[in-house]
């Protein structure tokens, strides 16, 4: 097993955006045995997360995650992971194995000048850029949040808990016809955050159920 075991502990520096996503867009994105929860009528909830783990971080590598829904399985929230992508192989191999996660090999640049900008790319495909500024203070802020995926015939839910120093920033985001993900929609972010000296656990996943079928959506 190339991968370390879970949990993974995680530190560096990341920027959040939050969109409202059409449920209609994402349907076929999330499995049927959850119920995708609406924020308002039509409107789910999700947006980008792109980190760079550095120095103490289980593992050395950036991540770009795309969150396309909250979802629902009966008393149960959590986010729904329909892209992922990382630079470094064992944390492909890991995010398979331990998360049932997507996960995939893409370079990462980060640049700093007036902005700060990243820019995730899978060889000539621009998956998407991102530039953004500090615009309020940032404040120390504890945040828990748990994420469901799929293992073979198991339904996943797995703990993600983040402290860092969080602050709002101004932020252009460009995502490409070209990308996977460019269906759902991304370019004009709600809120986009900054999180500067993070620490994000990220903790094993327990079978909340074992999935018989993958028919079309039915309430959960």
């Amino acid at each position: 097993m190339p991968y370390p075991c879970a949990p993974w502990t995680l530190k560096g520096r990341a920027v959040q955006t939050l969109h409202p996503i059409d449920t209609r867009r994402v349907r076929s994105l999330v499995p049927a045995d959850l119920a995708i929860v609406e924020i308002f009528p039509g409107k789910t909830v999700g947006g980008i997360y792109c980190a760079k783990y550095g120095a103490g971080s289980t593992l050395l590598y950036n991540e770009l995650i795309v969150v396309s829904a909250l979802v629902r399985h009966r008393m149960q929230f959590g986010a729904w992971i329909s892209h992922i992508y990382v630079d470094h192989p064992d944390s492909v191999a890991g995010g398979r194995e331990i998360w049932g996660l997507p996960k995939e090999l893409a370079q990462f640049i980060w640049e700093k000048d007036d902005r700060d900008r990243v820019m995730v790319r899978q060889g000539d495909r621009l998956l998407c850029s991102l530039d953004f500024s500090l615009k309020t203070f940032r404040f120390p802020m504890p945040f828990a949040f748990p994420s469901f995926s799929t293992l073979g015939s198991n339904l996943l839910l797995f703990p993600g808990e983040l402290t860092s120093h969080i602050g709002l920033v101004e932020s252009r985001l460009v995502i490409p016809p070209e990308s996977p993900f460019s269906m759902l929609n991304l370019s004009n972010p709600w809120l986009t955050f900054s999180c500067e000296d993070l620490r994000l656990v990220a903790g094993a996943p327990k079978v909340i159920q074992e999935r018989a079928t993958t028919t079309p959506y039915a309430p959960a």
